[in-house]
């Protein structure tokens, strides 16, 4: 008698995340653990059947393998990746995707803004999340190619944001725009004012959104009228927590776990 090497998972979910800069591809097992996580850039040329063998390879290292998967999700803020995306989860994991945004993809809230179509699907999934592990109302703060602080309300209705340039974004603006200007490390500095060109910068960016963070939830806030939980995500989170009380939860798998929520909800009804 034969026995499979491989025992297949009762259901396992293939969640992509793709931003400006990167594609996040995560693999949730039926318990919503990640058993798996990996990043790509956006500006790569990769077609689905490279996105493919990329995949299968990194899933092997952690003893998956493609038939393992059993349904995808997508969220873009890129249209020019999401026909490659698509074939790769119908050609490569021979499951058809639900995308963010598209029609009879429910989210359960509602997109209290002026054009709820323009609001990227990132910021909808991560308002899911938020409100589905911490309440609300709350500000999330995503550090991503921008830094945006989206508002969503008790009841779990996104009502709007802010966006500002990103990090990375300014830091090289700065440099492009200033010949003398190097390209500088993002990193907390011990004192505010730089006795070089290169502490001058990274204190300016570092200590700048600092700035810019503590008063934009201030103002978030008195303008809401009501205590708000202040959740952040994306890379460079973390370090930005470092330096201001005014973050109080860390969730760098928020929009990740979003998309698993969301598949949830319209797998199950």
């Amino acid at each position: 008698m034969m026995f499979s090497l491989h025992q297949r998972t009762k259901t396992m979910l293939l969640a992509i995340d793709s931003g400006n800069t990167n594609i996040v591809f995560a693999v949730f097992d039926d318990a919503d653990k990640i058993r798996g996580e990996w990043r790509s850039s956006s500006h790569s040329e990769r077609t689905a059947d490279d996105f493919g063998v990329w995949l299968g390879q990194l899933m092997g290292d952690v003893g998956l393998i493609p038939d393992d998967i059993t349904g995808a999700i997508i969220a873009s803020v890129v249209p020019a990746t999401l026909f490659t995306l698509k074939s790769l989860c119908r050609d490569h994991f021979h499951s058809e995707p639900l995308v963010i945004g598209e029609r009879g993809v429910d989210l359960d809230l509602k997109a209290l803004v002026d054009r709820p179509q323009d609001v990227g699907a990132d910021r909808l999934v991560n308002a899911v999340s938020a409100h589905q592990n911490y309440g609300g109302p709350l500000i999330v703060v995503d550090f991503g190619t921008a830094t945006t602080f989206d508002i969503i309300d008790a009841d779990g209705n996104y009502i709007g944001g802010v966006i500002a340039p990103g990090v990375n974004l300014s830091l090289e603006a700065l440099h492009m725009a200033a010949a003398q200007l190097p390209r500088v490390a993002i990193q907390r500095t011990e004192k505010i004012t730089g006795k070089a060109t290169i502490e001058a910068m990274q204190s300016g960016i570092y200590w700048g959104y600092v700035g810019l963070i503590e008063g934009l939830v201030s103002r978030i806030r008195d303008e809401f009228g009501a205590p708000m939980k202040v959740v952040a995500t994306g890379g460079l989170a973390p370090l930005f927590a470092e330096g201001t009380d005014a973050i109080e939860e860390l969730d760098l798998e928020l929009t990740l776990r979003g998309l698993a929520e969301i598949h949830r909800r319209n797998t199950t009804k």
